[in-house]
């Protein structure tokens, strides 16, 4: 494999450079490099300037309204986008429902909620744990019963960690339809409107003391049968398809990157001895590990992009493991780097309300290197990944 890039890829990471110097507003990258709190705002902002270049879902089939682009221009926007600053495109729309929308959807739901994701219209999350039911998702019990006329889903039940949920429009869930047959066939994969009656979001807060995850209670909420997608009780398949996409993305390469380059910027500030911690010998060392890890990642992302027009398989399981050990390495040694002053946690300094202590640089990273423990959980928990690729990749 050539892991070149043509001169047509060449020439789109010009264009992508040039557009992120042109419009990517500066105060939402310097939060984004700094490590302050985002809002709903923010997102929006950046996604609606996205939407408007039609590059909000650029990597999608142009009969979709996407941009076509193939697997190395969308890991190229991926990649620049992370490294200006920009804030991660929310992908519970653009990245994970719309796949599978687009694989087992209707045409009508094709034409609504595709279109809704694409311009930036439709904020959505994703209903898939439970409390216990995270790992074990097949273990779900959130009950969904036709209505005596048949035209509605009864959903009655609870899903947990839901990210974002209080600022999203629609929810991709997972729910029990039947428990006559074996717990992974009876599930269905179903669309739903927050804005619903019955539906109760309640925050609770991170470690970081960020508000991003929240329960979500359904009470007698009715859905549309037209909501659902493909056929009763096959959710756990579109689930698995879905799964793949979120670990690719979960892998966050650029966001490697350009932490990286923040780590050397610290260690570079930060003296010890009289010297900088750069030219520490053992400190070095462990960044210097931490880039090699990442060039493999790198080169083993470009291997599984490489699949041309397939969903993602087992192995994106590898890239989940390694991308998201390789945020929590660096995120730890940011935290080393500062010494005594990643103790103090000030979380009015996250959002530049406060000079906490020492070094601007310091005060939000207790709070990243705590908010960064829970991507080994995300898309399913790193021991799952493991079974996962010693079954389906090695075959054990």
């Amino acid at each position: 494999m050539d892991l070149n890039y043509s001169a047509q890829e060449t020439a789109f990471r010009d264009e992508v450079r040039a557009f992120l110097r042109d419009n990517l507003p500066a105060e939402v990258s310097r939060k984004v490099i700094e490590h302050r709190h985002l809002k709903r705002e923010d997102y929006m902002r950046w996604q609606d300037i996205l939407a408007a270049r039609g590059w909000l879902g650029g990597h999608w089939p142009k009969e979709f309204g996407g941009q076509g682009w193939n697997h190395v221009q969308a890991h190229i926007f991926d990649e620049e986008t992370a490294l200006a600053g920009a804030p991660r495109v929310v992908p519970f729309g653009v990245n994970m429902v719309a796949p599978v929308i687009m694989a087992f959807g209707s045409q009508q739901q094709k034409d609504t909620w595709l279109t809704g994701i694409r311009t930036n219209k439709h904020w959505w999350c994703q209903g898939y744990s439970e409390p216990g039911a995270g790992s074990d998702l097949a273990s779900l019990k959130t009950r969904a019963e036709l209505s005596a006329d048949g035209t509605h889903y009864v959903i009655n039940g609870q899903k947990t960690w839901t990210t974002m949920a209080h600022y999203a429009d629609m929810m991709f869930c997972l729910v029990r339809t039947t428990n006559e047959k074996r717990k992974q066939e009876g599930i269905s994969f179903l669309l739903i409107d927050m804005k619903t009656p019955g539906i109760t979001v309640r925050p609770f807060l991170t470690l970081d003391e960020e508000h991003s995850l929240n329960d979500v209670f359904f009470d007698n909420v009715r859905v549309p049968v037209g909501n659902r997608v493909g056929e009763e009780g096959k959710g756990w398949t579109y689930a698995k398809y879905l799964l793949g996409f979120e670990r690719t993305v979960v892998a966050a390469l650029g966001f490697s990157k350009r932490e990286l380059g923040t780590l050397k910027r610290i260690a570079a500030s930060e003296m010890r001895g009289g010297r900088p911690l750069a030219e520490d010998a053992r400190f070095s060392a462990k960044i210097a590990l931490a880039e090699i890890e990442l060039m493999a990642l790198d080169m083993t992302v470009m291997r599984v992009l490489s699949s041309r027009g397939k969903a993602p398989g087992p192995e994106a399981s590898i890239l989940k493991i390694k991308g998201t050990e390789l945020q929590q390495t660096i995120t730890e040694l940011m935290m080393e780097a500062v010494g005594p002053y990643a103790v103090p946690f000030v979380p009015e300094a996250i959002d530049g309300n406060d000079d906490g202590a020492g070094p601007a640089h310091a005060a939000p990273l207790a709070a990243t290197y705590f908010n960064w423990r829970k991507v080994t959980i995300f898309g399913g928990s790193n021991e799952i990944q493991r079974n996962i690729i010693s079954k389906a990749v090695l075959g054990l």
